[in-house]
């Protein structure tokens, strides 16, 4: 049992600077040239996966995705009698060697089967396990069946969990009227983030001195940001980020800028933060 369908709203081509619109176009997005995609006037069938592909100059291809979710005004009456399927990941935040849990609400007890999937890619999904009520049976897909443990209520706890089991899974049920309907839920890992540390390049030209303080990681896709004497710094017209922010240059460099210096790398939860350079 799977319904998974790619359905393209719209692609930007680089060259042409034009966009192609696709079957999926309502006229309520906007496609931006950075990638970004803006959806004006959100109804109740636009939740779901949406997919970013985009194709490099060497042709390989890479996707990202991202889960989006329509929160309605509710009154605290209707969210107690409400009967819209929730899936929760318990902990969103695991450890590697771990376990998660899929926590399934209101699953439908009307329910003839229902299938939990691992999404790799768009173009690649690994079932993880399938259970048949009207046949009482279930089948594990056999990267997962000795550490899976599947509830009758549409929970799936997964254990021993490695840096590969991170991303978005989906589960598919199939109700009485032989319609399938799809939910996604996603966690992360803990990431040991490595401690970073500041590099110092201090030069004058015509008596104007410069500073550069770069922050320096070995971990990928980190976030940073830049503490000066043991407070978050304020940007000056003096000061100037790299793109990334691991690169911050003070120029010119005055007396007032006399102090200790530290960068934080965080990813997720984790986050580290460098030993202080004291710069006079």
């Amino acid at each position: 049992m799977s319904a998974f369908k790619r359905i393209e709203i719209a692609q930007y081509i680089i060259d042409r600077k034009s966009t192609v619109w696709g079957p999926a176009y309502t006229g309520r997005e906007v496609l931006h040239s950075d990638g970004s995609l803006l959806l004006h006037g959100i109804t109740e069938k636009d939740p779901g996966l949406y997919t970013l592909q985009i194709v490099r100059t060497d042709m390989i291809r890479e996707e990202t995705q991202v889960q989006l979710q329509v929160h309605t005004p509710l009154s605290p009456c209707c969210m107690l009698t409400s009967s819209q399927l929730v899936i929760h990941a318990v902990p969103q935040y695991a450890a590697e060697g771990g376990h998660v849990h899929f926590q399934v609400r209101n699953l439908p007890k009307d329910v003839k089967a229902f299938s939990w999937y691992k999404l790799v890619t768009t173009q690649q999904v690994l079932k993880i396990v399938e259970y048949s009520k009207t046949r009482t049976s279930t089948s594990w897909g056999p990267e997962y069946r000795r550490r899976g443990r599947m509830h009758h209520d549409g929970s799936l706890m997964l254990k021993d969990l490695t840096g590969k089991d991170e991303g978005m899974y989906t589960l598919e049920i199939l109700n009485k009227d032989l319609k399938i309907e799809i939910s996604f839920v996603k966690f992360y890992m803990k990431k040991n983030l490595a401690q970073p540390y500041v590099q110092v390049t201090d030069s004058t030209v015509a008596g104007n001195r410069s500073v550069i303080f770069t922050c320096i990681s070995p971990d990928t896709d980190v976030s940073i940001h830049w503490i000066f004497n043991n407070q978050s710094m304020h940007h000056l017209e003096r000061m100037t980020l790299s793109p990334t922010k691991c690169g911050l240059r003070i120029n010119p460099f005055m007396s007032v800028d006399a102090g200790e210096y530290k960068c934080v790398v965080s990813k997720g939860v984790s986050s580290q933060t460098s030993l202080p350079v004291s710069w006079l």
